[in-house]
Parts: structure tokens; C-alpha cells; sequence
């Protein structure tokens, strides 16, 4: 019985290897198509199902042979390119702050400028770069725009930071109140600011709206539609800005309008900047290095004549600074740095009011808040009508020696502001004043065409009328005449046409001959008309 049963497991093995016989071909074509993945066949003991799989292996080799691709959607694109966009922002936020921090001394020596300089800096120089291009009358890149709201942030991060402590309010579990100390941003920074923020976008509105426009243009200083006689009376000091053209009709009412209200929009920009950025200046404490370097009296700053100018009992600022000599940007700085010193001499003789103390004062206290007053106001009349001064010697020292972090971020913001309000405000008046050059040609150009002309009838008229008149009749010589005096002078004037009732008459034209007059006839003033008889 065993031997039996061993022998029917022999021969259902042989049959079995025989089945599986006929589709090794199959098989064998099957790991050729293959190149690395091939899998290998194993036999089943079910021959249906190894037919079955065997007939449908091929195309399972297939799917394992041939990767499946995976679409990648917008959105997974969008996602991963902001991560990177994000840690590359990390890493310029990184190097930026770490600047400030080491004080601009990357060195690590200590020997960087304050946490305010450097701050006050870091504005600056991006201002510098990104308004630093603004030639034209135009929208900035969307880059450019990016960049300088998303560094504005960094920068400005740093007020939140700065605050004060004031008291408040808290109520208890037990219904009761108390009163506690609390944090809050402080108070200049929590006013200004917002106001500061508020101005950059009004600059950057403004620009943005000068994005469809098309009245008027820019060409380059060298090409052949720049106007070269404009190019040097008026932008000698301006020779790499591109020079605004306009029709030649001149700009349309529309556009007129519309660049005089966004001139008085920058206008209003630019005042309140000035005022933020005066009042910052004010509140900065004076340093003690430039009260070192003043002198100890106001009238060796200001000189003789200009301190008399300003101490006189009756003062008008206009006249004052009429009989300046304003003609040059160094002049008036020069000007203002005097006034500023013998302003800040003034107060200090005036908070120490010890005699015995160098900066003691031999004039009243009323006297000198008066000049100090009438000083104060020529300030404020050269900021307002020359806005694109440089600092002055005092404000350059304030920056340079401020320790207050929030000050210096006011400062410096609306500084820049300033500046770009005035780079913007210049650039319309660029344009008006193209605009104006045009409408002066064209008029100037009806006014000679509108002179009446006469036609050629006219013309053959007049030329026959003449050519019947005689020398007399042309001369308005009367007929009465007689040769005799024709023949004494013929060139004499008669007392009849001395005497005409029309003044305008009695000066006849100069008639040029080729008579020659004598030497001693021209020692006299001139010959009356009596003595020519």
C-alpha cells in the first residue's frame, strides 16, 4: 500500500513537470522583457491557476517594468516653491538682523556704531536701493515693491518691541479691582508710526497711478528726440534723468488736472514727513561734542551783519532773507548751520543764567527768547521753501550720537519718505514745466501767425498809388512852394509842418543821402531847421 501511494506521487509529479513544460517558453520570453525587475515564476499546484497566471504574468511584469509617474499639482508646486521662498527670506531676515545686532562690525570686535545708527543706516541704504532707480513717472517693479514693504516690515518689527509701562485695570476672582503695570508699545511710536505707514502707501498710490498713461514721455539725454537747449538751461544739474516730452499741442486739460492734483497729493506727503521728522529732530538730545565745538556767543556765529539783521527792533524773516545770498545749496546750508548754532547758544544762556559761567548771558531773558524766535523762523522758511536741503552740522551730529532705538527708526522713515516725496514732486514739475516750454511756443507762434497780412490786391494798389505820387507829395510838401526853396534845401523842413495840429506828425523819418558833411559842421549838437534857409 505505501510502495503504491509513493508511485502515484511520482507519476503526478511527472505530469505536473510536463504541464508546467509547456509554458516555459512563455516563461523564458517573459524574463527577456525584463531588464532588472523580472520576477520568477513559481509553479502552483493547481494547473488552471498556474495556466491562469501564467497567461497573466506578462502583463503584470509589464506594470513592474514601467514606473508609474505621479502628476504633481499646481498647488503641491505653489506650496513647495513658498517654503523655499520662505527659508530663503529666513536667511536674508538672518544676515540683515545680525548686521544690526553685531553694529556693522562683522569683525565681532566691538568696535561697531550703536543699535540706533545701525538701524537708522539699514534704512537708509534700502531706500537708497530701492527709490535710488525712480526716474520716471512710473509704477515701481512688483519686485522692487515686494522687497521694500516685505524689508519695511523687518525693520519696523523692531518697534513692537520698544514699549512703556503704564497702569491698568484687572479684576480679580473675587470681583474686586486693582490696579497693575502693564506693557504697551510707547507713545510716539504707537502715533507716528501708523501716520509714517499711512504715507508710504499714499507715495506708492501715487505712483501706481501713473500707470495708463500715456500724454507724455521719456527720452535719453543722447538720442536725437531729446531737446538739447531745454536739456542744458534746465537739467545741467540733473544730467542722468531722461528728459519728459510732451505733444507737441501740449498735454490735454484732463492730464493737466490730473498731474496738478497728484502734486498737490506728494505736496501734502511731503509737509507732513517734514513735520514728523522735525519733531523727532527737536525731542533728540543735542550732543555734547558739537556744543564743544560752538562758539561762546551768537554773534561770532552768525557774524557781524546778520546778527544786527536779526536783533534790529523791527524784523520781517522775507526781507531778511532777501539780502541773503541764497544762490547756491552750500550758501543756504552754510546759513542754516549759523543759525542753528546761535540758536542752541541762546538757550543754553539762557538756562544757565550764572554769570560767572562761560556761557553766561549780559542780555535779558526777554531779548533772547525774541531772537531765538525770530532764528526759529528763518528755519522754518528756508525747510519750507528749499525742502531738498542736505542736513545741517546739528542734525547730523544727533543722528550720529542717538542711543534711542525708536527715535532713530522715526527719524530715519520719515526721512526717506521725504526724500521720495521730493524725488516724486520733482518729476512732475519735470513734466509741467516740459508742458509749459510747449504751450509758450505755441502761443507765441498764433501771435505772430494771427498778424494780419496784406493780399496781393492790396500789395498792387499801394505799389500804383506810389508810383503816381511824386517826391513832394511823398515828402508832404505843400504845392504852394516855390522852386526857389526847393532848390536851397530840398531836404528842409517848412515851418507850416512845424506846426501841425498832430504831434505824431511832427517827427518825420530820417531820410539817408549821400551828401557829405563837413567837419565843422558836425561839431554842432544839431543845425536848426531856420538855419538851413
Amino acid at each position: 500500500m505505501v510502495r503504491a501511494g509513493e508511485q502515484e506521487q511520482e507519476g503526478y509529479r511527472a505530469k505536473l513537470f510536463n504541464f508546467r513544460g509547456i509554458f516555459e517558453g512563455t516563461g523564458r520570453h517573459t524574463k527577456s522583457l525584463s531588464v532588472d525587475t523580472a520576477t520568477i515564476l513559481e509553479p502552483t499546484e493547481d494547473g488552471a491557476a498556474s495556466s491562469r497566471s501564467q497567461g497573466s504574468k506578462p502583463l503584470n511584469d509589464l506594470d513592474n517594468i514601467i514606473p508609474k509617474v505621479r502628476v504633481i499639482s499646481k498647488e503641491e508646486i505653489a506650496v513647495k516653491e513658498a517654503k523655499e521662498k520662505l527659508l530663503q527670506d529666513m536667511e536674508q531676515m538672518k544676515e540683515r538682523f545680525a548686521k544690526l545686532l553685531l553694529g556693522e562690525d562683522m569683525s565681532g570686535g566691538g568696535k561697531g556704531v550703536s543699535s540706533a545708527l545701525a538701524l537708522s543706516n539699514a534704512f537708509t541704504n534700502l531706500a537708497a536701493s530701492i527709490f535710488g532707480e525712480q526716474k520716471r513717472l512710473e509704477p515701481m517693479p512688483a519686485e522692487r515693491k515686494a522687497k521694500w514693504r516685505k524689508e519695511i516690515d523687518w525693520l519696523l518689527s523692531v518697534t513692537d518691541y520698544v514699549v512703556e509701562m503704564v497702569p491698568s485695570q484687572q479684576k480679580s476672582k473675587d470681583g474686586s479691582n486693582m490696579e497693575i503695570m502693564t506693557t504697551r508699545q510707547r507713545t510716539d511710536l504707537h502715533m507716528n508710526v501708523p501716520a509714517l505707514r499711512k504715507l508710504d502707501a499714499m507715495l506708492l498710490e501715487c505712483l501706481d497711478n501713473f500707470k495708463d498713461q500715456n500724454e507724455f514721455y521719456y527720452v535719453s539725454k543722447g538720442s536725437d528726440d531729446s531737446d538739447q537747449d531745454s536739456a542744458k538751461t534746465k537739467n545741467d544739474d540733473k544730467w542722468w534723468l531722461p528728459t519728459p516730452k510732451v505733444p507737441a499741442e501740449g498735454l490735454s486739460d484732463m492730464a493737466r488736472k490730473f498731474l496738478q492734483y497728484q502734486k498737490d497729493c506728494v505736496n501734502q506727503v511731503l509737509k507732513a514727513a517734514m513735520a514728523i521728522n522735525a519733531q523727532i529732530l527737536t525731542e533728540m538730545e543735542i550732543p555734547e561734542s558739537y556744543i564743544d565745538s560752538l562758539p561762546k556767543n551768537g554773534r561770532a556765529s552768525l557774524g557781524d551783519s546778520n546778527y544786527r539783521s536779526i536783533t534790529v527792533e523791527f524784523f520781517d524773516p522775507d526781507q531778511f532773507l532777501s539780502t541773503m545770498d541764497l544762490s547756491s545749496e552750500h550758501k543756504i546750508l552754510d546759513l542754516k548751520n549759523r543759525i542753528e548754532a546761535s540758536i542752541v547758544i541762546w538757550k543754553r544762556k539762557m538756562h544757565q543764567k550764572d554769570s560767572k559761567s562761560a556761557w553766561g548771558s549780559a542780555v535779558s531773558l526777554e531779548k533772547r527768547e525774541l531772537f531765538e524766535e525770530r532764528a526759529e523762523t528763518i528755519l522754518l522758511l528756508l525747510k519750507h521753501r528749499f525742502p531738498g536741503l542736505p542736513q545741517s552740522a546739528l542734525d547730523i551730529s544727533k543722528i550720529q550720537y542717538n542711543r534711542d532705538v525708536g527715535q532713530a527708526v522715526l527719524e530715519s522713515y520719515s526721512r526717506i519718505l521725504e526724500s521720495l516725496a521730493f524725488t516724486v514732486l520733482s518729476r512732475i514739475d519735470d513734466v509741467l514745466q516740459a508742458d509749459y516750454q510747449i504751450q509758450s511756443q505755441n502761443l507765441l507762434g498764433r501771435r505772430i501767425s494771427s498778424v494780419s497780412r496784406p493780399s496781393r490786391e492790396e500789395i498792387d494798389k499801394a505799389s500804383a498809388e506810389a508810383g503816381s505820387m511824386t517826391l513832394s507829395d511823398f515828402m508832404g510838401w505843400g504845392s504852394d512852394q516855390g522852386d526857389a526853396d526847393m532848390k536851397k534845401d530840398p531836404f528842409a523842413i517848412s515851418d507850416d509842418l512845424c506846426k501841425d495840429d498832430d504831434p505824431k506828425q511832427q517827427k518825420l523819418q530820417t531820410v539817408v543821402t549821400n551828401k557829405k558833411v563837413s567837419y565843422l559842421e558836425t561839431l554842432g549838437v544839431m543845425r536848426s531847421p531856420t538855419s538851413r534857409h
